[in-house]
């Protein structure tokens, strides 16, 4: 038999110690003040330990306390993890994916509908981020990556590599100023990421251009808005080559010198590491791993 103390006592304890009071516990856990109080206090006589001072207006941990909120923490957020991963994974036909913004509007979602049309029965629940999921304390079951595909704990499926080409709008190749070789980039704003601005100086290097005394350039945050920049004939945007692809397909960009760069990064699908795959997953994962092979827009 587990040994274990008033888990209503261990509940109020964690959230008065979270909050550092016990008003604002009661608020959280829809109680009184007194309940929790109560409940602590039993807690406290259970254990033979006191686990808070107390003072006129608030509560404050003692250091046995503060030890022994560590371990409980972790284990309530493993119950809720826990309960969350059930009541999504008791449908094995609904998948959480985060993706990266630019490879959701500009690949994946154009190509929603032939997943659709093949998976009638599947339910993508889909969310925009470019941060690293902790699949171990969140309840998304799969997301795409981008990157150098060395991240740890996560089971890893290689997409695509990244490749960048110059791409702009049609007008920039007839105006006052027109692109005829890579040299002539030196009359035209460069759009940059102001995360990655060693790219353009890279890929001038590549296409025997000095970069020595380049004009002004405009930083954009993402590559959705520098892509969207150069569509609005603001300069020259360096854009992933598969990702433009159906704007260059509709004349929306061009690509005035076909001079692809290597990023040496890729897109990849990952998911918890060791994780049994629900049939929403595998079908996901089968469809995007085809599709990114075969498939054009």
């Amino acid at each position: 038999m587990r040994r274990l103390p008033p888990l209503k006592a261990i509940r109020m304890f964690e959230a008065a110690a979270r909050h550092q009071s016990f008003a604002a516990a009661a608020d959280e856990l829809h109680v009184t003040a007194s309940a929790v109080s109560h409940q602590v206090k039993a807690l406290e006589t259970y254990l033979g330990i006191a686990l808070f001072r107390r003072n006129k207006r608030q509560v404050e941990l003692t250091p046995v306390g503060e030890q022994y909120l560590i371990p409980i923490k972790h284990a309530l957020n493993e119950i809720e993890v826990a309960t969350q991963r059930l009541v999504t994974t008791s449908d094995p036909a609904l998948v959480t994916i985060s993706v990266a913004p630019n490879f959701l509007t500009r690949w994946l979602m154009p190509r929603m509908n032939r997943f659709q049309e093949q998976n009638p029965d599947i339910e993508l629940q889909i969310s925009a981020s470019t941060g690293l999921i902790d699949f171990s304390t969140s309840n998304t079951d799969m997301a795409i990556y981008f990157g150098h595909g060395d991240w740890p704990d996560i089971d890893i499926h290689f997409l695509r590599d990244v490749l960048l080409v110059p791409v702009c709008s049609p007008d920039l190749l007839t105006g006052r100023k027109p692109l005829a070789t890579p040299d002539d980039l030196r009359q035209h704003t460069l759009i940059s990421v102001s995360k990655r601005l060693h790219e353009w100086p890279e890929w001038l290097q590549l296409a025997g251009v000095d970069s020595a005394g380049l004009g002004r350039g405009l930083q954009l945050s993402s590559s959705q808005l520098a892509t969207a920049a150069a569509q609005e004939g603001l300069g020259v945007a360096l854009a992933d080559s598969t990702l433009t692809s159906r704007e260059i397909e509709e004349g929306k960009l061009v690509v005035p010198f076909d001079i692809q760069m290597d990023t040496n990064k890729s897109f990849y699908l990952v998911y918890q590491k060791g994780r049994s795959l629900t049939a929403g997953m595998k079908a996901f994962k089968d469809w995007v791993m085809e599709e990114m092979q075969h498939s054009v827009i």
